[in-house]
């Protein structure tokens, strides 16, 4: 079995919904979660012009290879209504894989760690709630390390 950290994440529509409804499908697409973090509500990343995001950090173990796991979440996000227009732009639903066990992957599809995980408190936050002493396979620092270095400064606000 393999081990994979996703973020999921939205702003449009019922965030909640959204979510649970990722998670659903997930479990039944993908494999068993082990942890869900709480909810976290941020501001918008990178095109700050939209509504805040709500994300959630998950422990997923999985049958399924890195390649595989990346076609089943972009089918999901498909189902749930997500429309790729504009980078960064709103949507009912992201799902990113920041880890899968500790592999280093760099392809032009793929790439894990997710190459921002470092940089991005709204994933960090969550992530630490669920895995803080996760080793992140590149910069050999873990998940908590990471939190308490990370340059982005954008408020997140555990919700539930």
């Amino acid at each position: 079995m393999n081990r994979a950290y996703l973020l999921i994440g939205g702003n449009m529509g019922d965030r909640r919904g959204f979510l649970a409804t990722a998670c659903a499908k997930i479990e039944m697409a993908c494999g068993k979660l082990l942890q869900q973090s709480s909810l976290y509500e941020t501001a918008a990343w990178g095109k700050e012009d939209q509504g805040a995001f709500l994300n959630q950090a998950l422990e997923l173990e999985t049958p399924l290879d890195a390649h595989t796991l990346l076609d089943e979440l972009l089918q999901i996000e498909k189902t749930i209504g997500r429309i790729r227009e504009v980078k960064y732009g709103p949507r009912t639903i992201d799902i990113d894989i920041l880890f899968f066990n500790s592999a280093v992957v760099h392809e032009d599809h793929l790439t894990i760690p997710h190459p921002q995980v470092q940089n991005r408190r709204f994933a960090l936050e969550p992530l630490n709630e669920i895995a803080p002493d996760y080793i992140h396979p590149v910069l050999q620092k873990n998940i908590s390390q990471l939190l308490a270095e990370c340059p982005d400064k954008l408020d997140v606000h555990k919700i539930s």
